[in-house]
């Protein structure tokens, strides 16, 4: 699977907004967006001009796809299922990304960045009602209980991300059981669950072409 090597925090600054790629400093004075809230490169300085209905679609979109660290043919797929399934398309898109396995871990604050949740469930450190799963598109349904493997609950990546975001309140469609390492999807998340700012609707437009 094709993977992006340079810094996360360039893809923050193109979109002008955090994406909490880079764990604990999104929430410092060290994140990018907030020493250098322009666009990377020789000409970001410059990119001022505004863009084109086109040009706010795939922003959109590409700020999703790097919200969820996900590669295009994939998020394509995604689409397509939301807009099979009944509903506003661009909510069902949205609510279907929050279900995926490693953004859960993420939420659950087992993990400090997507990224790190990813790498958590590949190497089988969670468990999805006492059973290994490995793949991070794993979508989560109501009643799953989501949990760090037995042998993994010392390891420091995991106990700092908790220790780091105890003051932090965790979406209300799950519940965490921070002494257990345990976390529950008490309801399907919603469109109100989403709190960063993306326009979805552009999204769908871009699609429906």
């Amino acid at each position: 699977m094709a993977r992006y090597r340079e810094s996360v925090c360039r893809l923050c600054r193109r979109e002008s907004t955090k994406l909490h790629l880079k764990g604990e400093r999104c929430y410092t004075d060290n994140c990018a967006v907030e020493r250098r809230s322009y666009p990377p490169g020789e000409h970001g300085r410059r990119r001022k001009g505004k863009l084109i209905r086109y040009g706010l679609q795939l922003r959109e979109k590409q700020k999703v796809k790097r919200i969820y660290g996900i590669l295009e043919n994939q998020f394509r797929l995604y689409f397509k299922k939301a807009e099979r399934q009944k509903g506003i398309t661009g909510e069902n898109l949205l609510t279907m990304l929050e279900r995926r396995l490693d953004n859960v871990v993420y939420r659950l604050n087992f993990a400090s960045s997507r990224a790190q949740a990813r790498q958590l469930v590949r190497h089988g450190h969670l468990q999805v009602d006492e059973r290994k799963v490995s793949i991070p598109s794993f979508l989560v349904s109501e009643g799953g209980v989501i949990s760090v493997a037995e042998k993994s609950r010392k390891l420091k990546i995991i106990q700092d991300a908790l220790e780091l975001a105890k003051n932090r309140e965790v979406p209300g469609w799950l519940e965490i059981y921070p002494e257990e390492f345990k976390g529950k999807v008490i309801r399907m998340p919603t469109r109100e669950d989403i709190t960063f700012s993306v326009q979805e609707q552009l999204i769908v437009e871009l699609y429906s072409k």
